[in-house]
């Protein structure tokens, strides 16, 4: 977003040129002479800092700070970032000033880590609240803009606070912050709740928003008594369009839902399986209309039934190759939909929404406790197959944002392999070499015990059910046990409840995401699993996954709005703990469970979005 130079200007000295006009002559006859208006002429900040470069002294300062301000005007930061140099290396200078326009201008050109380093070098000399005012401002916006808002409020509190103490004008920071805080889920929200009444104020505003919005009479009055509790608060400027915006969200009335799935061939059972959640939603929260369309019809057909038909909402297509097709022909155009996957291509409207089980959802929240626990060197294994080499891809391309380890990666090609990659990673064959060696030494029986390498701090397995009771045992007995116990993760490709009903001994120790749906003590609608329990006994995994995909799907449907206009908004659903990006995408959060020896616990692990490699600081000691 193009920033605004007024904000950017810290209420510091500025200079200015001398302007000159022109004598006016009077003639002795009473005739009027018009002055002729000279045109004085305007430099740009590159012919001014030219102009600078060839003089001296007090004279080459002067022309400096006047392109340097030119340069802010004109948002060219590079500029900017040449003339604070050379007013920095002058001397003679206001070197805090400087600097903090300088790290404007790095931040400008994304060069987020040679700001930070500038910022930080600033730290102790701050005396000015202008100063500080703006180095907190600046260091916010890199956290921001790299999506860390955790990180970037506690910066944009301390701005406002300085802003309001000290009369700033801070019309630039209350949006951004503001911005930022919807971005937060109330739960968050609620934690760092405390410190000044500015912090506490701008936090309370943002929870009313979340918890009232979509209840007009409700987020009024919220409102009201906000504005009494904070009277003057920096937040109150735009008190009254964030109502006007907030109660302007109407949910969609839902009276007519089209439902696009495949109804013949080889995807019949899982179109089934979602139409089964999609009926048992509507049944329980809305009682709409509902008219399901086999996605195996020609664009011409569905298009005639859906403009009969005239709904008010569109569920589907579940195929990615339906989706791309149906988008393609604009059939959807003019309704609001939620598709049952990605597409292929970027989303262009307000009101299509995407909701995809992606397993990478599962990858990211895995990295995210990785690093918040402080893991260094993980140890990745997956089946030799295209889904397996993708999900290994992803996680690398995510950890490598943050971390400068690379892991230690091992793909199986079937069961019998199993165990020499696992001995392979461990490097547990080089100690038996090492043995064997030591063997041929001695004549008498010489006491061993194979070590395995101790560089490996947690371990990911990606694989079926199957797989995973395959390979846990094979970690259990190859890893040494004078070393400390290495904790293992899984997917929800690892849990099924068919293979469950076995012995879980195996297993146990193993950590896991899933969604609620699926989990003993993780769902949070109890009486609609005992019912599908009973009508659907023989129900398959991704059946019962397909179920709770639609289920959520219609009861996502009235909150579609609300979750798009707060990002920070969420709603617990069978699949996750649900929330919309801005790109219409539908995030799933899943839960944590573990293994026992005869039961699975639910878990709440710490997981903290982490700081990416480049704003980390650098670590200089010998």
């Amino acid at each position: 977003m193009r920033l605004k130079h007024y904000h950017f200007i810290l209420l510091f000295s500025l200079l200015s040129a001398c302007s000159t006009t022109e004598k006016v002559q009077i003639y002795k006859k009473p005739e009027i002479k018009t002055q002729k208006k000279v045109q004085q002429k305007t430099y740009t900040a590159s012919e001014l800092y030219n102009n600078a470069r060839i003089k001296r002294g007090a004279d080459k300062i002067q022309l400096l700070y006047l392109s340097r301000d030119k340069a802010l005007i004109e948002e060219n930061w590079q500029l900017l970032e040449s003339i604070c140099t050379d007013l920095i290396s002058s001397q003679k200078s206001d070197n805090v000033q400087n600097t903090l326009y300088l790290s404007l201008s790095l931040y400008q050109q994304d060069l987020y880590s040679n700001a930070l380093s500038l910022l930080d070098k600033l730290n102790d000399k701050l005396t000015s609240p202008n100063h500080y005012y703006w180095h907190q401002l600046v260091s916010g916006k890199i956290y921001a803009k790299q999506e860390l808002t955790l990180q970037a409020v506690p910066y944009f509190f301390r701005a406002s606070e300085t802003a309001q103490q000290h009369g700033i004008d801070a019309t630039g920071l209350n949006q951004k912050l503001w911005n930022e805080l919807t971005k937060l889920p109330s739960e968050t929200l609620e934690k760092i709740n405390s410190g000044s009444s500015i912090q506490q104020g701008w936090i309370n505003l943002a929870l009313y928003s979340q918890l009232y919005i979509g209840d007009p009479v409700s987020l009024h009055s919220a409102m009201n008594n906000w504005q009494r509790r904070y009277p003057k608060h920096p937040a109150s400027f735009a008190l009254p369009e964030k109502m006007k915006n907030l109660m302007a969200i109407e949910p969609y009335l839902l009276k007519k839902l089209v439902v696009i799935l495949p109804e013949e061939g080889k995807n019949k059972r899982i179109g089934l399986a979602v139409k089964n959640g999609i009926l048992a939603a509507s049944e329980i929260n809305n009682h709409a209309e509902i008219h399901f369309i086999n996605s195996f019809d020609s664009v011409e057909k569905m298009n005639s039934k859906i403009k009969q038909i005239k709904p008010d909402f569109i569920i589907g297509p579940l195929l990615k190759a339906n989706i791309d097709k149906i988008k393609e022909s604009e059939i959807l155009a003019n309704y609001p939909s939620i598709f049952l996957n990605n597409s292929s291509e970027q989303n262009h409207s307000l009101e299509h929404y995407f909701f995809a089980l992606s397993p990478e959802h599962e990858l990211t929240q895995a990295i995210n406790h990785f690093l918040a626990k402080k893991y260094k060197k993980p140890l990745l294994l997956a089946p030799q197959n295209k889904s397996g080499q993708r999900l290994i891809k992803s996680f690398l391309e995510q950890w490598q944002l943050y971390s400068t380890t690379q892991p230690e990666v091992g793909f199986y090609a079937d069961k019998k392999d199993m165990q020499n990659q696992v001995k392979r990673l461990l490097e547990v064959d080089e100690s038996k070499k090492r043995i064997n060696k030591i063997k041929l030494l001695f004549r008498d029986k010489v006491k061993n015990e194979t070590r395995s390498r101790r560089d490996i701090d947690v371990i990911y397995l990606i694989g079926d059910a199957i797989q995973t009771r395959l390979l846990k045992p094979y970690f259990d007995v190859n890893i040494s046990t004078f070393s400390e116990k290495i904790p293992l993760y899984a997917s929800s490709k690892s849990h099924s409840l068919q293979v469950d009903k076995t012995e879980k001994r195996d297993l146990a120790g193993l950590y896991f995401t899933e969604i609620p749906w699926m989990l003993p003590q993780g769902h949070t609608q109890p009486e609609l699993r005992a019912l599908f329990d009973q009508l659907w006994p023989q129900q398959g995994d991704l059946q019962q996954r397909l179920f709770a995909m639609g289920y959520d799907a219609v009861k996502l449907i009235p909150q579609l709005r609300q979750l798009s206009t707060l990002s920070g908004k969420t709603v617990q659903g069978l699949t996750g703990l649900l929330s919309i990006n801005d790109q219409g995408q539908i995030h799933r959060q899943l839960q944590w469970a573990r293994y026992y020896r005869k039961s699975i616990k639910t878990q709440n692990l710490k997981e903290i979005k982490p700081t990416p490699l480049f704003l980390q600081p650098t670590d200089n000691t010998d």
